[in-house]
């Protein structure tokens, strides 16, 4: 399930800084979706876009300052 593949990349995220700098650096959230494949996570933009305002571990999905685009911090 996708969903579960997306809480799982996050929680690896929040432990691992340099993914998490990377992740950061995107702008949108297929951009995301392509580097959490790279690392064997499949989710979609669209299924990270509906996580916004949702908290995983230490992870929150929020609005980037980019017009139309969400990612966590």
């Amino acid at each position: 399930m996708a969903l579960d593949q997306l809480e799982a990349f996050l929680k690896k995220m929040q432990f691992e800084p340099a993914l998490k700098n990377e992740v950061l650096a995107t702008s949108t959230a297929d951009d995301v979706a392509r580097i959490a494949l790279k690392l064997g996570f499949e989710f979609s933009g669209d299924e990270l876009l509906r996580m916004s305002g949702k908290k995983v571990g230490r992870i929150t999905v929020k609005k980037n300052d980019l017009p139309g685009e969400y990612w966590g911090s």
